[in-house]
């Protein structure tokens, strides 16, 4: 699964391991481009990503007569973060693609991702439409927990994290959490979210203001009908789904509620 995931994934996979006693899942996180490889390398049957397979991907099932299911269970955002005491606490994605494009002129001098080869990486250049990163302003580490700790120590510098790395912390985590705040995100024009700077709100992300959102897919590739189609139920079922609404992201099917109202009295 794709690592900037991680924090919602082991919180799904504890609850279903701990309803279903006899399942054994081993979850594995992993940067983007390696997670599809262990899909393809049948090393993996099953892959949680921010993006379908491509046509040549695709292709190497087609050459088995087999296709993938796909199940999409929520929506995820790319979150930008600096130190709190940094000044600014809005973006905008004009900004974000000039920087992405090598160009300096804009207000953004440097962001910080969690892996060369991640999805977040991946997600921006799709946006700003390059092949390759600019040699100045754009560094890469080895992991979400080790951008937030570099925005800690490094003022002034926006880090791009999933999510859900923000709102479930852990141990290792929470001391960074603290001391970064979330950046609202203006789109560029004539896009929806142009209107004002929204932050990756769950609420943000439903309403399709928040610029820099992107879907989540379970892939199952198993050749049979087993443990991979009962995770794929679990997270898109209502167990599933309210977990992903505990996680920040956005549900794909809001869990249902139900209110009993009762006649109050009348003094």
């Amino acid at each position: 699964m794709d690592e900037s995931l991680m924090p919602i994934m082991e919180d799904q996979l504890a609850v279903f391991q701990n309803s279903y006693v006899n399942s054994d899942i081993e979850l594995l996180g992993l940067p983007e481009n390696r997670a599809v490889s262990a899909l393809l390398n049948d090393t993996a049957e099953i892959a949680v990503l921010t993006r379908l397979l491509t046509p040549a991907e695709n292709a190497y099932y087609e050459a088995r007569e087999f296709s993938p299911r796909v199940f999409r269970f929520a929506i995820d955002a790319v979150a930008l973060v600096v130190h709190k005491s940094a000044p600014d606490s809005t973006a905008h994605v004009s900004d974000i693609i000039k920087l992405m494009t090598g160009d300096d002129s804009g207000a953004i001098s440097r962001l910080v991702f969690d892996n060369p080869n991640s999805s977040t990486v991946r997600y921006l250049k799709d946006l700003a439409q390059i092949d390759s990163l600019p040699s100045t302003g754009v560094y890469a580490l080895q992991s979400n927990r080790e951008v937030l700790k570099y925005v800690n120590e490094h003022p002034g510098t926006i880090g791009v994290v999933g999510i859900n790395w923000i709102v479930r912390t852990d141990s290792t985590t929470a001391e960074y959490v603290d001391n970064i705040r979330v950046l609202g995100v203006k789109n560029v024009d004539g896009q929806p979210g142009s209107d004002g700077f929204y932050t990756p709100s769950q609420s943000n992300l439903a309403e399709g203001v928040y610029a820099l959102s992107r879907p989540v897919y379970i892939i199952n590739a198993e050749p049979r009908t087993g443990l991979g189609m009962g995770f794929a139920a679990f997270l898109t079922g209502e167990r599933g789904q309210r977990i992903v609404l505990r996680s920040g992201l956005m549900p794909d099917s809001l869990p249902g509620r139900e209110l009993i109202l009762r006649k109050g009295r009348r003094y």
